[in-house]
């Protein structure tokens, strides 16, 4: 069973944190819509939905992503690099509680979940505006001692490492060349973003299916092609908070 730890869109999400996009409106009903159908794509692929508590006054705290690095025998509650997301860990953590021993990263580091991708029992973690040094050494620290090895990534041009690349099947990862260093990720076959479509990087893996937004067709095109299985969902309002399909689970595998 895997479980998919979301959170629900917060009233105020118009003042999220922004790094490489304009401020445009976000129609809120439509971003609450939007995030009710990923969840029932996720449900319709056997996940189960395990949602922590509303905080509208938290902006950002849909991308439940960030709050927390999990492996089988541990969650660590990061330390968001934006100062106005520290809020969001406490009900993150509360849901954590109940399926994992929790640690939590301290000052001066600080991380964002969508900074790491997972690799069998790699973790490549991306140095990007949200994401320092000392987390990255606070993460090693945590992860270390049950055999994960954590390799640090150059990213730019985007807000973090799974902007850039996402893995959509075993030993297969789908990359915008772009944004990652030319020797990241070293070992793995790829497919490239369609050059038209530079965010479409960020696809969720759930089960034997990709959960991929539809307002990036080349790019599915290139999957499908593949013989990925894609399941589209809306998303282009969340988007405009500079989220995507990562960003709104956490999931474990139970």
């Amino acid at each position: 069973m895997t479980v998919a730890i979301t959170r629900p869109v917060s009233a105020s999400v118009s003042r999220c944190e922004l790094t490489h996009q304009a401020r445009v409106a976000i129609d809120l009903d439509r971003a609450r819509r939007q995030h009710a159908g990923l969840e029932r794509a996720m449900e319709s692929l056997g996940l189960t939905i395990v949602r922590a508590a509303a905080a509208d006054e938290l902006p950002d705290a849909v991308f439940v992503e960030d709050i927390a690095v999990v492996v089988e025998e541990i969650a660590v509650l990061t330390r968001p690099g934006a100062d106005s997301r520290r809020g969001e860990t406490e009900g993150v953590a509360a849901v954590l509680a109940e399926y994992r021993p929790v640690a939590r990263m301290t000052e001066p580091a600080t991380l964002d979940g969508g900074d790491v991708l997972r690799v069998g029992r790699t973790l490549y973690v991306g140095q990007s505006s949200r994401t320092n040094a000392a987390g990255i050494e606070q993460l090693r620290g945590f992860v270390g001692p049950f055999g994960y090895r954590v390799e640090p990534t150059s990213v730019s041009g985007c807000l973090h490492l799974k902007s850039a690349a996402t893995v959509i099947a075993d030993g297969l990862l789908l990359v915008n060349p772009r944004w990652i260093a030319a020797n990241a990720l070293d070992g793995m076959e790829r497919i490239d973003v369609d050059p038209l479509e530079p965010a479409a990087a960020n696809a969720l893996l759930a089960g034997n299916a990709v959960l991929f937004p539809a307002h990036y067709p080349r790019t599915r095109k290139r999957l499908e092609d593949r013989g990925i299985r894609v399941v589209r969902v809306e998303c282009d309002e969340l988007a405009k908070a500079e989220g995507a399909v990562t960003c709104c689970s956490i999931l474990l595998k139970m």
